[in-house]
């Protein structure tokens, strides 16, 4: 069954290599989006990028970067992204957070009923 309804799409833009208590910052977020019930994440890895220092990072095989950008996305509901958003804004200290409205038309699991 299909239907429309209004979400959010939080996109968070970090670099591979930053960590939150010794653990890759974006794998930190999916965990925590997942333990808050939101409903579903994914991360991303970038082929080249930069952010708030200038600095291209890039997968070329001459210039071999070990900070590749990550994109971690989050759909959920309006309120559920801003209380997660609350949650993880003070942990995140490099990176860029983007909201979005995200029209969610299905949103299923292949487990049966059973």
């Amino acid at each position: 069954m299909r239907y429309p309804k209004d979400g959010k799409l939080l996109r968070i833009f970090l670099g591979e290599t930053v960590q939150h208590k010794g653990v890759p910052l974006h794998e930190w977020i999916v965990k925590k989006a997942r333990k808050e019930g939101l409903a579903g994440a994914t991360v991303v890895k970038g082929i080249l990028g930069y952010g708030a220092n200038s600095v291209i990072h890039t997968a070329k095989v001459l210039r071999l970067s070990e900070d590749l950008p990550v994109v971690v996305e989050i759909v959920d509901e309006a309120d559920k992204i801003e209380a997660f958003l609350n949650t993880i804004d003070e942990v995140i200290n490099e990176g860029m957070a983007t909201v979005q409205n995200a029209q969610i038309v299905f949103y299923r699991s292949n487990k049966s009923k059973g």
